[in-house]
């Protein structure tokens, strides 16, 4: 069974007999443009080094993580020796992984990887998936079931000192995350509920609460996967079997920009470039028809945009050596 045709059916299971929200409309459309092709089969992960200037991406089921630079155009490819579900900067020259069984340090310079925080034994028959750093450099990082099992996830947050502590559980496929300027606001995703949920944020501490549906997403846009914030505290998704990037008022729940991307499944992005206001995009290249093949050729690949609008600073991941 496919991956759309299963997330489907989370998703009919999830929704039972929910009331939902006014039904979004889909306006103020922009087109993506090719940066880097390749087939990847599931790009993913994006994340922009302000620092250096080059943005970070994994592939899952290549096993790869891979740092692109714009301005050379070159793409440096490192083997993780197993399925990455997300990466994160600690500095220039150190990368954070989520990998299978745990998330390991990563040296850019000699590929040498270092086990940081064990959860094999919260891992059985699953992985770890999408993650960002909070505002205090902790590592969030969600799971997923191999078999995307409903309920068999969860999400953790990882300390300087590599200390896992799990913050929700009963989650099916943990995707996107990301924080508002001001430190006070937690949005997340577990992708077969097509909703982005909110959480009061306690950043000294780490702390969510007062969990609630801000975005509800009716099932002809596709499913939302990763997710980033800009300047405005507008929210960006990829949409799985959406073939684009959606920007949500979380405050309204309303689509205020889309952005068409010639790629079915749209996994990730993140704003990068000198001034933050490049929108860049990974794309999946498996799960699709022998028709959505032939029609988005260049799926797997990276692209990018110029939204109008400008992103803020990832955050690294803070340790204490």
């Amino acid at each position: 069974m496919g991956k759309s045709i299963i997330i489907v059916l989370l998703f009919l299971l999830f929704q039972g007999c929910k009331s939902r929200k006014k039904e979004i409309v889909v306006s103020n459309k922009l087109k993506a443009e090719l940066e880097y092709k390749i087939p990847a089969q599931l790009g993913e992960g994006a994340f922009w080094n302000y620092k250096t200037q080059e943005l970070y991406w994994i592939d899952i089921e290549s096993e790869t993580f891979n740092i692109y630079n714009p301005k050379t155009k070159n793409n440096k490819v490192y083997n993780t020796k197993s399925k990455i579900g997300s990466v994160v900067a600690i500095n220039e020259i150190e990368a954070l992984i989520a990998s299978e069984d745990g998330v390991y340090r990563l040296n850019l310079n000699s590929g040498e990887r270092t086990l940081f925080s064990d959860l094999k034994k919260e891992l059985v028959g699953s992985r770890l998936n999408d993650g960002k750093c909070d505002p205090s450099g902790r590592f969030w990082v969600g799971s997923m079931h191999f078999k995307q099992e409903q309920g068999r996830a969860n999400l953790y947050m990882i300390n300087a000192e590599g200390k896992s502590l799990k913050k929700k559980q009963n989650v099916t496929i943990s995707n996107g995350i990301v924080w508002t300027s001001d430190k006070k606001t937690m949005y997340y995703i577990d992708t077969p509920t097509s909703e982005i949920k909110a959480y009061d944020y306690n950043n000294e501490t780490g702390e969510i609460s007062n969990e609630r549906v801000v975005v509800t997403i009716p099932l002809k846009l596709g499913f939302p996967d990763g997710m980033t914030i800009d300047e405005e505290n507008m929210l960006w998704v990829g949409m799985w079997n959406g073939n684009a990037v959606i920007r949500f008022n979380p405050d309204t729940g309303e689509v205020l920009q889309t952005i068409e991307v010639p790629a079915h499944n749209v996994t990730s992005c993140a704003f990068g470039g000198e001034n933050l206001d490049v929108l860049y995009i990974t794309t999946a290249s498996v799960d699709m028809t022998d028709e959505e093949q032939k029609q988005y050729p260049l799926a797997g690949s990276v692209f990018k945009v110029v939204t109008g609008v400008k992103g803020v600073k990832s955050s690294f991941f803070k340790t204490n050596n």
